[in-house]
């Protein structure tokens, strides 16, 4: 039994070198393990940026017009007989649309034919007269009184005949009012009168409207301090206006989608209006399919200049603070630099740059909590053919947040 507790104390006093001796190897190797891990740079992604003509368009609400609208008008007086086309329909220049009774004015061009075949008889006889004269005058047979007198005769009766052609011409003219005709290529509205009314009493009656819509405007305003905006980010050379072929208008229907079919910018006004402190544009847009229609409120962006040296940077990439804005790039020694830079507004999933970075820059777009300027990082490339989204269309916000543009373009 002595012998027992002998060993048993041994075993213990083992136990407690072999735990003493473990708990120091541990304290001496905890402080080398944390300096290497704290030698290991972080890991970084980064992307290569590249300069590039990024397109801006500003924002606006619109409202759409037919390219040409005409009112159908009865331009004689006369019963309405009979509607000659189906309303809502697209009818053609020229195309018969209403038939007014035409009695009234056949009539009066058959008595101006008549009061015009007198006419050219009486002339007839009148020359024929005025030319004997002429004929006998050198042999006295008929005096200088009746020779002027004939020939008087003469030029009245030639120039009662110019009456009469003219009278019917204007007889031909308002027969041929009562076949009304539509006066463009277009599509033809409601019937405003019905048949058997009265028309054309007193002042032209509509009888209905034809639209082209095919191509199709659409006006809207420009506010006159993005004008002024525009002016100065053009002065300062970060913008280069918009030629009016490279003025670009995209419609977006109402569930957001853009019209597939882009126009142009057709009209500008040289002046603001005071009372709105807005310039009026127009843009034109084709529309074969007329799903467009005069009278509709639509959004739209329109482009209104380029940014031609701007870097696309991840907006996660780009960072502010009290100074304005920055982005931590990687230098080839693999050194984290800091670098301000001027936006010019967001591209989708982008921020768009205008000043700040050079053609190459490796810019951080993952791991930035773990960069500090000054600091080593272990970069990897992010690849040019990722999945990152690129919006179609640029939300466009300038340094002064007075209005929100839009730039169109693939990027």
């Amino acid at each position: 039994m002595h012998l027992l507790r002998i060993v048993k104390r041994y075993a213990a006093s083992a136990l407690l070198v072999a735990a003493a001796t473990s708990l120091a190897a541990c304290g001496s190797a905890g402080p080398n393990a944390s300096q290497s891990a704290a030698a290991a740079p972080p890991p970084v992604t980064v992307l290569a940026v590249e300069p590039q003509q990024v397109p801006l368009t500003a924002s606006f609400t619109g409202r759409l017009s037919a390219y040409r609208e005409a009112n159908v008008l009865a331009r004689v007086s006369g019963v309405l007989l009979k509607r000659l086309y189906k309303e809502g329909t697209e009818v053609k220049a020229g195309q018969p649309l209403f038939r007014i009774d035409p009695a009234p004015y056949k009539a009066a061009l058959d008595a101006a034919l008549a009061a015009l075949a007198q006419g050219r008889a009486t002339a007839a006889n009148a020359h024929a007269t005025a030319q004997r004269d002429r004929d006998l005058i050198s042999t006295h047979l008929v005096s200088e009184q009746q020779l002027d007198t004939d020939e008087a005769a003469e030029r009245s009766t030639a120039a009662a005949v110019k009456q009469a052609e003219a009278n019917v011409e204007s007889a031909r003219i308002n027969l041929g009012y009562t076949n009304v005709t539509s006066p463009i290529t277009g599509i033809a509205g409601e019937q405003q009168v019905t048949e058997g009314a009265l028309v054309g009493q007193g002042t032209p009656t509509l009888l209905t409207t034809v639209d082209q819509l095919d191509p199709i405007y659409v006006n809207f305003d420009e506010p006159a301090a993005q004008i002024e905006e525009l002016s100065g980010e053009e002065q300062s050379g970060r913008l280069v206006a918009a030629s009016k072929a490279d003025a670009r208008v995209q419609l977006a229907l109402p569930d957001g989608s853009p019209y597939g079919l882009p126009g142009t910018l057709d009209f500008r006004a040289a002046t603001v209006d005071p009372n709105t402190g807005t310039a009026a544009l127009r843009g034109i847009l084709p529309n074969p399919s007329h799903s467009l229609l005069p009278g509709m409120y639509v959004n739209l962006r329109l482009t209104v200049a380029v940014a031609p040296n701007a870097f696309l940077v991840p907006q996660g990439a780009l960072q502010r603070d009290a100074q304005g804005a920055y982005v931590y790039t990687v230098g080839t020694d693999e050194t984290v630099v800091q670098k301000r830079v001027q936006t010019v507004g967001a591209s989708g999933v982008d921020w768009i740059v205008s000043n700040g970075l050079a053609p190459g820059d490796r810019i951080i777009v993952a791991g930035i909590q773990s960069a500090h300027p000054g600091a080593k990082v272990a970069a990897t490339e992010e690849s040019t053919t990722g999945t990152r989204p690129r919006a179609a269309a640029t939300e466009v916000m300038p340094a002064t947040g007075v209005r929100r543009m839009a730039a169109a373009g693939n990027h």
